[in-house]
């Protein structure tokens, strides 16, 4: 039996599914130890090459979409007692799944752990703006564990029995990683941050590839409100910050240690003021919006 089982989500990103993949495959535990799955999730483009390369790795289909879903089909045919969790987007650093493994190892049956996650700079001399703004606000794991209980599932892993006690992700219509590190919280776990446990992620290549993750996140964050009964000046007052909060955040980008260089300091605080516009406008626009499904937002990729 393996020691680790490793699911990994996919949508339609194959040379990104094969980076990530030689990454998993090249850790310590990898070889006779560990069992990787990849879940695809309605992928309109060809994985038949990959799997080739990959012989040793469970290929699985989920036909219903969102990346909760894909995770639960991947848990539900997993045989280690640890589970570990990646994007197939992400990169996994050397260590990573070493580092992971002992540590749900050490409480058997309970740990749940998240790692930190890094943006993967084409160039780090010289960044985009997005590149600079995500590198300091992209994925802020150690903030998301300890004030807000939850681990993004680019970078978890925890004791399959925890999985099972906790319950399945949630569907495409919920930010996933948050309601299940919340339950979780909820039934008496605690999530640890493991700065060594690093997968390394790709910067959006756009604005517009940006926008579409905020527009998934503010839809989330509206459905959470309407369900708490929260009215509608609280919505309008969120939005309203985002825009007063600019030169505060503007700050982190000038004093972050995630990043060097004045000229890329300023191509992220550029970023931060446009994508903060950009959310106001959108949680504006949400109020008076139909209500439609996630899905479409999951099958446009991110």
């Amino acid at each position: 039996m393996p020691r680790v089982s490793v699911i990994i989500p996919h949508l339609n990103t194959p040379d990104a599914l094969r980076t990530c993949l030689y990454s998993v495959t090249g850790q310590n535990l990898a070889s006779g130890q560990a069992e990787i799955i990849v879940v695809d999730n309605g992928s309109t483009l060809a994985l038949d090459g990959i799997a080739a390369e990959f012989p040793a790795v469970t290929w699985l289909s989920e036909p219903v979409p969102g990346p909760g879903p894909a995770r639960n089909h991947g848990v539900a045919a997993a045989r280690a007692s640890v589970l570990a969790f990646i994007d197939a987007d992400c990169r996994a650093a050397p260590g990573w799944l070493e580092t992971a493994t002992a540590a749900v190892e050490q409480i058997p049956g309970q740990a749940i752990v998240g790692g930190d996650i890094r943006i993967d700079f084409a160039n780090p001399q010289s960044l985009t703006g997005i590149e600079a703004y995500e590198a300091v606000f992209g994925f802020r794991q150690q903030l998301y564990i300890t004030r807000k209980q939850f681990s993004v599932t680019a970078n978890l892993a925890m004791a399959a029995p925890v999985h099972a006690r906790v319950g399945p992700f949630a569907g495409i219509d919920r930010a996933e990683d948050l309601d299940w590190g919340q339950r979780a919280h909820a039934a008496g776990f605690t999530t640890r941050y493991l700065p060594n446990m690093r997968v390394y992620h790709p910067a959006r290549p756009d604005f517009a590839a940006l926008a579409r993750k905020w527009q998934r996140h503010i839809r989330h964050d509206w459905k959470a409100h309407v369900d708490a009964g929260r009215s509608g000046w609280q919505w309008r007052l969120r939005a309203a910050a985002l825009l007063l909060s600019i030169p505060f955040e503007s700050v982190k980008l000038l004093t972050s240690d995630r990043l060097s260089g004045f000229d890329n300091r300023i191509r992220g605080i550029a970023t931060l003021a446009k994508i903060r516009a950009f959310r106001a406008a959108e949680m504006r626009r949400l109020m008076s919006a139909p209500h439609d499904s996630g899905e479409i937002f999951w099958n446009r990729q991110a």
